[in-house]
């Protein structure tokens, strides 16, 4: 089997990169950056007082973090207010994650298919090992945070016809793949929350990889501009498997919900289509 190498990254990418981790090395501008994020717009003036520090060493430190796009300045009589850039917060996790290698360069689809593993849309006899299959994902702790399975009907009422999935092994249902609309507006037609769930016997296998390559070219094909899905930060199979997929680092979403009285984190990501 022929090794693919991946590209390495391009180097316009990497001296931006280290251009913003050059930046960030100098402990004073975090705890500026952090000042002004935390606030709706702050002066020069007032944010030098919050650090102790005097206005000339905060001018100096406003300045380098603005020329590399972390600070947007604006002027509003005598004062200087700043804000942060809102697309920094997106830029930083990508850029951790491209370095990394987390995230290649927005691939099509995972590669290496297994031969054995066949994908095809969803019938209705599957539904009892779908459902059954989602509770062997419940059981884990790491995949969601429902606690019982929904029903066929839910189910059926909430994943999208077109796009719901089954992988088979030997002549077996091995996995389900499924997409839900996240909103009924004609504006976001074409975005989707995504799932895939690989049953206990088959997990090591591919099945993942078969149906998350299914999901995307369906997607690409079928009108969908945009998948997003939500992944706890220790489910690291997961997390490599859709960044194979294209899917991008959005952030961290912190304490989001609580699953057996614990609070948890999830990871979100997004696959856009490769002509947006």
């Amino acid at each position: 089997m022929t090794t693919t190498v991946p590209p390495l990254l391009a180097p316009d990418d990497a001296a931006t990169y280290a251009e913003w981790f050059a930046c960030l090395a100098e402990p004073t501008r975090v705890r500026l950056l952090h000042a002004v994020a935390t606030s709706t717009s702050i002066t020069v003036g007032e944010l030098a007082e919050r650090l102790g520090i005097s206005q000339s060493t905060c001018s100096h430190h406003v300045k380098k973090l603005a020329d590399v796009g972390f600070l947007l300045m604006r002027k509003e009589g005598t004062a200087t207010l700043l804000t942060v850039n809102a697309a920094c917060c997106a830029g930083l996790p990508h850029a951790a994650d491209a370095v990394m290698g987390a995230l290649a360069p927005r691939p099509c689809c995972p590669e290496d298919l297994p031969g054995d593993v066949s994908v095809r849309s969803l019938e209705q006899d599957d539904w009892t090992v779908v459902r059954r299959i989602y509770a062997e994902g419940i059981a884990t702790g790491d995949a969601t945070f429902e606690t019982t399975v929904p029903s066929r009907t839910e189910l059926a009422a909430k994943w999208s016809a077109e796009h719901r999935w089954v992988a088979e092994v030997d002549g077996q249902v091995a996995g389900w793949a499924a997409a839900t609309p996240v909103s009924n507006r004609e504006c976001y037609a074409g975005v989707a929350e995504t799932s895939v769930y690989v049953g206990d016997d088959f997990r090591g296998r591919g099945v993942g990889k078969a149906l998350l390559h299914k999901q995307v070219t369906a997607a690409d094909q079928g009108g969908l501009w945009t998948l997003q899905t939500s992944i706890f930060p220790t489910n690291r199979a997961s997390l490599n498997l859709h960044h194979s997929a294209g899917f991008r680092t959005l952030g961290i979403r912190e304490r989001i919900a609580q699953q057996d009285g614990q609070w948890r984190d999830t990871v979100l990501l997004e696959r856009r289509r490769n002509d947006m």
